[in-house]
């Protein structure tokens, strides 16, 4: 794994998506258009001292806490909607907590898949929810979030998507989180949240 808190571009790009986090964040709580520059505050990729989302004050933030620093990642992936084969390799993330808990950054990277991409996750006061975006590092597009909350230690985030052209539901849940390690794993509905079809496994060890 590279160092990247001591390079300076994928350090440049973290505060740049940090910038983001602030703006979307701003624009989510007055209801304007995003200003075009955002200041953010100096990320730390230390790892926390305790595990933060079932002991996060509520409608505080925070919950992120526990990713910030450095992991290897183990994939799982469904190769097809249809069938039950599997893909399996290895990536890395770095994960940046900023602004004061109330936002994370987290930089994907699955070379062995040509894969790469941001994670961007801010805190919602008012609704009380982490509104969780992603960024593809093919074409560089701020995704519509997921949402979701903590609760009794575990993530649930829910957009409404498509697939073919026909509304599906997807779900992302962060489980398993201990100080060293956590999972996250995908899922979509058909049947608007009765049934959910398992279609990515992440289990993340910190380095």
């Amino acid at each position: 794994m590279s160092n990247l808190p001591n390079d300076p571009q994928r350090r440049d790009l973290l505060h740049t998506a940090a910038g983001i986090a602030v703006a979307l964040a701003a624009n989510h709580a007055q209801g304007n258009p995003a200003p075009a520059t955002a200041t953010a505050a100096t990320p730390s990729p230390s790892a926390p001292k305790t595990i933060p989302p079932a002991a996060a004050k509520p409608g505080a933030g925070g919950d992120f806490d526990f990713l910030a620093g450095h992991w290897k990642i183990s994939n799982r992936r469904l190769k097809q909607p249809t069938d039950k084969e599997w893909d399996v390799f290895e990536g890395e993330a770095t994960v940046f907590s900023v602004l004061g808990g109330m936002a994370s950054i987290e930089e994907l990277r699955i070379p062995a898949r040509g894969f790469y991409g941001m994670g961007i996750r801010v805190f919602h006061t008012e609704k009380k929810q982490w509104a969780d975006h992603w960024v593809s590092g093919k074409n560089g597009v701020v995704n519509d979030p997921m949402m979701g909350t903590f609760k009794d230690g575990v993530g649930t985030f829910i957009a409404d998507d498509e697939d073919d052209g026909k509304p599906i539901k997807a779900r992302g849940v962060w489980d398993r989180i201990t100080a060293t390690s956590c999972r996250w794993h995908q899922s979509t509905s058909t049947d608007g949240g009765k049934t959910w079809v398992h279609n990515w496994f992440m289990d993340w060890v910190r380095v």
